[in-house]
């Protein structure tokens, strides 16, 4: 069986083959993901174990397990997300995908020069893309929760601004042009703020477009990744 997580900041979610998405609040019973970092092992574990019970029919112990992971994540970062699935899951085998590449894939888009803006709870991922492979990447550690505690639109449009340009600045000229002209993909809670979207279109001068169901455009991409792992084992 293929099973793909997204350890998120507000939520956690789970995908099985032919069973869907299940999810729920990371946030419920205190912070178990912080910033696009688990702080609670054992928690995101029991949470994760939880979420699977809930589906109809019982999960086999999984073949592969794709897991979402932030882009730029740092090899201690990776060593507790794999402590969590390891741990609820037992897989034969587990794989990481950055967030941005699962949310082109789940959003269909990432075929050629791609530049994403995946704007979660509490992080925001900006990359270049080349026909699926993150080629250049940057992270800020605000997301649209921060909205609500003091931060502004404004400062956030700001913040992927700036990265937008020091990726134009330092990426591959041609990728970047060629992903400049198809625009902006928005992925994550963020393409769903009413006043984000149109912000960054105005900041960047760039269409940005919405991703296809932006909360889960990731874990569906990761689903598609975790399949096809499965048919290619040797793929990684």
């Amino acid at each position: 069986m293929a099973v793909a997580v997204d350890l998120g900041s507000s939520t956690v979610g789970v995908w099985a083959t032919h069973r869907g998405v299940v999810s729920g609040d990371a946030s419920a019973s205190g912070a178990l993901v912080r910033r696009g970092r688990v702080v609670d092992v054992e928690g995101c574990a029991t949470l994760l174990g939880q979420l699977v019970q809930r589906y109809a029919q019982p999960v086999p112990s999984s073949d592969v397990v794709v897991a979402c992971r932030p882009v730029l994540a740092t090899e201690a970062e990776q060593l507790s997300m794999r402590r969590v699935i390891e741990a609820a899951l037992a897989p034969r085998r587990m794989l990481f995908i950055d967030t941005v590449r699962a949310a082109a894939i789940g959003s269909g888009a990432a075929a050629g020069s791609l530049l994403i803006a995946d704007i979660g709870a509490q992080l925001t991922e900006i990359a270049l893309l080349e026909n699926g492979r993150v080629t250049a990447a940057r992270r800020a550690e605000m997301g649209t929760r921060d909205l609500g505690r003091g931060a502004t639109v404004g400062l956030l449009t700001d913040i992927v601004a700036r990265h937008v340009a020091d990726l134009r600045a330092t990426g591959p000229a041609d990728d970047m042009d060629q992903a400049v002209a198809r625009g902006l993909l928005l992925a994550g809670d963020g393409a769903l703020h009413p006043a984000l979207p149109a912000a960054l279109a105005a900041a960047l001068r760039l269409r940005v477009h919405q991703a296809a169901a932006p909360r889960t455009a990731a874990l569906h991409g990761a689903g598609l990744a975790a399949m096809s792992a499965l048919r290619h084992p040797v793929v990684s």
